[in-house]
């Protein structure tokens, strides 16, 4: 991962501002990763001293070592140093070793650079992806709000762009707390299962046998990691996994994220959010900009998951292509669907519902999305409602006005037929369910509400 400057420590400090990624950018940064490097080089070091392959006094050298490198070494110069062998372990080890004051059979025991790498990424992931969960979460809290407090504000709703029967926007909102409360149980389990990786030069742990089990769990035990069930150097379900959910997180994003971008228009103006963007040219520009840089973040998330998935065929016991191809990649996903969690979340937390915009836009037709309610009651006096009933709502004339309805029904029943408060469903009784599961949500993945 590249800074802007020699140990500047962010990918991208002018846009993950813009995409909602400062945090997650310092948690994924070049210095991020030395430091994760380095904490597993560590355990290694710690396992080792307690199976009785090196002195404690050693372990403590090499843990010395290791902080002082991680506060003095530059990213630039290590990924200098890294070009010749392909990966920044191989350098990261020789000055560990050099600093360390302590034999250098005590650094990197029994390891291959992937184990270190691997370990590291699914550190990184695991701190990382606590960050994204926390944002999801506060982004789900915000629909929450927003479904309890409109519960039983009526709306139209709307299916491939027409209005289609009434709502409340207490009911959309709760259809993306639904999605949202389920990311992040799903991208709880896979962040709560990520293995450490130890298997040695080809995975068969010989460099420590007896005791190669019992090393990876200790080391797995050190980091705060899954213990692994066997070496995984070209068995990539932790990676894909991750990538996956991440993937579905992105995507639960979006969608509330794009419903908002649309109900701001001006035509809409149906929602406002808290703090709005303005225009460089155009001074009467109130963008909705938390959730148009949320759908942008979002976006990439697909594209970046496809390339995970497509680097699953790792040949044999080491993959050459393959396994560099996920190290920024996976990285980035992290990222970026975090950072379009916590944009959502600033767009939901601060929305305003202008329930005047609702109302308006409810009665564009004169009452037209609830014709099935007038067809159902005109047959039975008729044979021929659907196509009354047709003919009014293309010739623009309203129901209860139109002739040919009120020669069968009174004009007031009409109107009661064509009130879209009476027509309403389970939308409330779905917004309680939803916010019940939510509730349950929280108590089980330690949320709050």
């Amino acid at each position: 991962m590249s800074s802007s400057s020699p140990g500047a420590g962010y990918r991208g400090p002018l846009f993950d501002p813009v995409f909602g990624a400062d945090e997650l950018g310092a948690a994924l940064s070049d210095r991020a990763w030395i430091g994760a490097l380095l904490d597993v080089e560590v355990a290694l070091t710690r396992a080792a001293a307690a199976l009785g392959r090196i002195e404690d006094a050693d372990a403590d050298a090499v843990a010395t070592a290791a902080a002082s490198l991680a506060g003095d070494l530059d990213p630039a110069d290590l990924g200098r140093r890294s070009a010749a062998g392909g990966n920044a372990v191989i350098p990261l080890v020789s000055l560990l070793r050099e600093r360390a004051d302590a034999p250098a059979r005590a650094v990197h025991v029994g390891a291959t650079s992937q184990d270190v790498l691997d370990t590291a990424l699914m550190l990184l992931a695991h701190r990382a992806g606590a960050i994204v969960v926390a944002n999801l979460r506060s982004a789900a809290d915000g629909a929450a709000r927003l479904a309890a407090t409109h519960r039983e504000t009526p709306m139209v709703a709307r299916t491939l762009g027409q209005q289609a029967l009434p709502t409340t926007f207490g009911a959309l909102a709760a259809g993306w707390l639904l999605s949202l409360d389920d990311a992040v149980t799903e991208l709880g389990r896979a962040l709560s299962v990520l293995p450490a990786q130890y298997g040695g030069a080809a995975g068969t742990l010989a460099a420590v046998h007896p005791d190669g089990f019992a090393f990876a769990d200790t080391v797995a035990d050190l980091l705060g990691l899954a213990r692994p069930v066997a070496p995984w150097h070209t068995a990539r379900t932790p990676i894909t996994t991750l990538a996956g959910a991440l993937g579905v997180a992105a995507g639960t994003v979006a969608k509330p994220a794009t419903d908002v971008v649309l109900m701001a228009s001006t035509e809409f103006g149906e929602v406002s959010e808290d703090a709005p963007g303005g225009s460089s040219a155009m001074p009467h520009k109130r963008n909705p900009v938390a959730a148009v840089t949320a759908r942008a973040a979002a976006r990439r998330v697909p594209g970046l998951v496809s390339t995970i998935l497509s680097s699953t065929d790792h040949e044999f016991q080491r993959a050459a292509g393959a396994w560099h191809a996920e190290w920024e990649t996976l990285g980035d996903i992290l990222r970026l669907t975090g950072g379009a969690a916590h944009q959502l979340s600033v767009s939901l937390n601060g929305l305003h519902v202008h329930t005047d915009a609702l109302d308006r836009n409810l009665a564009l037709t004169g009452g037209a999305i609830l014709a099935e309610k007038v067809t159902a009651a005109l047959a039975e006096h008729t044979d021929d409602a659907r196509s009354i009933v047709t003919d009014a709502a293309v010739a623009g004339r309203r129901l209860d006005e139109d002739p040919v309805v009120t020669t069968h029904l009174d004009p007031q029943n009409v109107r009661e037929l064509l009130d879209p408060t009476r027509y309403l469903g389970h939308a409330a009784d779905i917004v309680d369910r939803v916010l019940t599961r939510h509730d349950t949500t929280n108590r089980t993945t330690g949320g709050t509400r």
